[in-house]
Formats: structure tokens, C-alpha cells, sequence
């Protein structure tokens, strides 16, 4: 099971409401998550405070520059940190090759140097595709990440992991890289839409499902207060922090038990890799159904009792996620529901070793395993029946 450190509830925020700071343990990398509604304008004082004097650019997609572009701006205005800005494109598509160029040729046309700064300002495509392009340019930029999705704010932002997609699959080409410091402002998730927030939540669930049944029990009472903005909204996000955060301190290369972080992931990259990687199918609700296929798999091969696959089912049904394969927009008139085909997108997945599929399977609700030696016969023919 996770083991969740407990980290500060600091002091009033910008908006005057209480933030949470919960800080990645990683030596002389560390950084901390501020976590709090308001904390965004308080951005530019924490950007002088980590790295005086530093010129920054700001990458972002159109969507989120319409809304939070120009706050984030004169914040940084404010305190002295000179800004430019980098808008691209939304949505999966964007984290490919072309677009690494256009923005890596742009930090590099902004005279942005190794001890500047970028800011990620958006969801998990843009923290990824900025993070990555932080990466490589000059042979490294640090970054810092501003979420502006609830998906990004409880994983993507959290760990350094930072990538493109290829035509292969999700997630092919990447980095391992930190940011110095992340800033998860829970106001600007009110401009997010409906099914963004409710894609972030299968993440969210995912931390209880794996690691924490009381936080999985804790989440199934509290869901509607989650979704309307009370006060459980920032514990929720404030508590997967933690649990990633704890994680990420213990293995931050996914040598180990990081890679429980990817429960439901194996199945979920395959159906977006299926739907190119499309607006069809957010990535947080491929997880979701990718998570229920982990539980269901986990009944049939006698490790969990089917009453918890069943309760895992049942409440991400409940906040508005698929959870069937027959859930996905188009995915069977394309001919791609298809138990071999999905097999082969799964064979391109990171966690394979030597041709050999790696999956996080369940023991219990709240206990999630590494599990290498699951035949692939067994999951193909699992598959089928799921498609039938």
C-alpha cells in the first residue's frame, strides 16, 4: 500500500484562503506543490524567490491563454521577471514532433538560457510537451509547472516525467525532468469544462484504487463536493499530491514501485494510441476504463474479490466516466474493436521487457501489485470477451 507523507497546510495564499504546500522529496532537486484557490497570483513572487533575476517564457495552448494567459503575465510583470509567450495548438495532437520543434526553435528564439526558466501553463499535453522541450533545449532549462487541469494538478505536473507521442504510441519519446517548483491554483479549474474535470478524476480515484482504500471510501462519499467545488475539492487534489509525491521520492526513474502509479495505463495508452491520440477519448477517461479492465482482469485471475472490481465500476461510473470498451467514441465502426489489434498497441507500451507485458493488478482495493508473467493469451482472450 502507498504510504502517504503529511506535509504543511501553510499560510493564507494571495485570494486570502489557506494553501497546501506538500513538498517532492528529492534531495537537493526537491520542490515543493503549492496547492490553494488564488495561488496563482502569487506566481511571480514565487518565481523570484526559487531564482532571482531569471527571464521566463511561458507555454501555452490557445484555450487556457484565452483564460489565464494575460493573469499569469502580470503577475510575473509585477514582480520584476521579464515574460514571453509561446501559444500552440490544443489537445493530444499537440505533443508530437512538429510542435516539439516550433516551441523548442521559440525558447531558443527568446533567448531563453540555461538558467532562465519556462513556465508551463496548461494541462498535461502542455506540461509534457514544455517540460520535454525545458529538457533538451540548451541541454536543459529548468521549468516550472503551472496545471490548469485537474488531471495535471493530481499526476502530470507531479514527478518530472516529460514526453511526446509517437505514431507508435503514447509517451515514446521523453525525459525524466523536475520541475523546480509546481503551482496548482484550484480557481482556475472553474473555467475547465465538465468533461476535462471529470476525466482528471479517474486520476484522483486512481490513488484510492491502488494504494489507500480509506481514501477510495473517503472519495466515494465526497465525490459530489469534489465536483461542485467545495472544500473536499482541494483535499482531494492535496491528498493525491501526497501519495504521487511519496512515491516519486522513493523512485523517481520507475525502477520500481513508481510504476504502480500507471494502474489502468497499459489498457488505457492502447485506446488512445486506437483513437489517434484524438479528442474521442481524453486520456483520464482511457484510464478509467483501462482501470476497470485492471480490476476485472485481477477478479478473473482470482486476485481480487469481484465485489471490489464491482465497487471500482461503480463509482467511476457514477462520476461520469466510461468504463466499457464500447464506451469509446467510433471505436467499433473503425474496425479497431479488436482484441489482436489492441494486443499489438499494448506490445508498444514503456513497461514492456523483452516482448513481455508488465501490469498493475489489484490484491484488494487499495493494494496494487507489479505483475510480470501474466500470459499474453490470457489477456487476449480476456479482451475478446470484453469486446464481445
Amino acid at each position: 500500500m502507498i504510504s502517504l507523507s503529511r506535509n504543511s497546510t501553510a499560510p493564507a495564499s494571495a485570494s486570502g484562503d489557506a494553501e497546501t504546500i506538500v513538498n517532492v522529496g528529492l534531495d537537493d532537486r526537491a520542490y515543493d506543490i503549492v496547492i490553494g484557490r488564488g495561488v496563482l497570483r502569487s506566481l511571480g513572487e514565487r518565481i523570484v524567490a526559487v531564482r532571482p533575476g531569471v527571464r521566463t517564457a511561458i507555454v501555452t495552448d490557445r484555450s487556457v491563454a484565452a483564460h489565464w494567459l494575460e493573469p499569469v503575465e502580470a503577475t510575473l510583470a509585477d514582480a520584476g521577471v521579464p515574460s514571453s509567450r509561446i501559444v500552440v495548438g490544443e489537445g493530444e495532437a499537440t505533443k508530437s514532433y512538429q510542435v516539439l520543434e516550433q516551441v523548442s526553435e521559440a525558447l531558443i528564439a527568446a533567448k531563453i538560457e540555461r538558467n532562465d526558466l519556462v513556465i508551463a501553463l496548461g494541462g498535461g499535453v502542455i506540461g509534457d510537451l514544455a517540460g520535454f522541450a525545458a529538457s533538451i533545449v540548451r541541454r536543459g532549462v529548468d521549468f516550472v509547472q503551472v496545471p490548469t487541469t485537474l488531471l495535471a494538478q493530481v499526476d502530470s505536473s507531479v514527478g518530472g516525467k516529460t514526453g511526446i507521442n509517437s505514431p507508435h504510441g503514447k509517451n515514446l519519446l521523453g525525459a525524466f525532468h523536475q520541475p523546480v517548483l509546481v503551482v496548482a491554483d484550484t480557481e482556475v479549474l472553474d473555467t475547465l469544462p465538465e468533461r476535462q474535470f471529470r476525466a482528471g478524476y479517474a486520476e484522483v480515484a486512481k490513488y484510492g484504487v491502488l494504494g489507500d482504500a480509506a481514501f477510495f471510501a473517503w472519495l466515494e462519499a465526497n465525490r459530489d463536493e469534489i465536483f461542485s467545488g467545495g472544500p473536499a475539492r482541494e483535499r482531494a487534489i492535496a491528498e493525491s499530491c501526497r501519495a504521487k509525491a511519496a512515491i516519486v521520492a522513493r523512485d523517481e526513474r520507475e525502477t520500481g514501485d513508481r510504476a504502480l502509479l500507471n494502474l489502468g495505463h497499459t489498457f488505457g495508452h492502447a485506446l488512445e494510441a486506437a483513437t489517434g491520440f484524438s479528442d474521442r477519448l481524453f486520456h483520464g477517461e482511457g484510464v478509467s476504463i483501462g482501470m476497470v479492465l485492471a480490476a476485472e482482469l485481477s477478479a478473473e485471475l482470482g486476485m481480487l474479490d469481484a465485489g471490489d472490481a464491482a465497487r471500482v465500476t461503480r463509482h467511476l461510473s457514477e462520476a461520469g466516466l466510461p468504463t466499457r470498451l464500447q464506451e469509446v467514441a467510433g471505436f467499433a465502426q473503425e474496425g479497431l474493436a479488436d482484441a489482436d489489434a489492441l494486443m499489438a498497441l499494448m506490445a508498444q507500451d514503456k513497461k514492456v521487457k523483452r516482448g513481455r507485458l508488465t501490469f498493475i493488478l489489484l490484491k484488494a482495493l487499495g493494494e496494487a501489485v507489479i505483475v510480470n508473467d501474466v500470459e499474453p493469451q490470457t489477456v487476449r482472450n480476456f479482451l475478446a470477451r470484453k469486446l464481445g
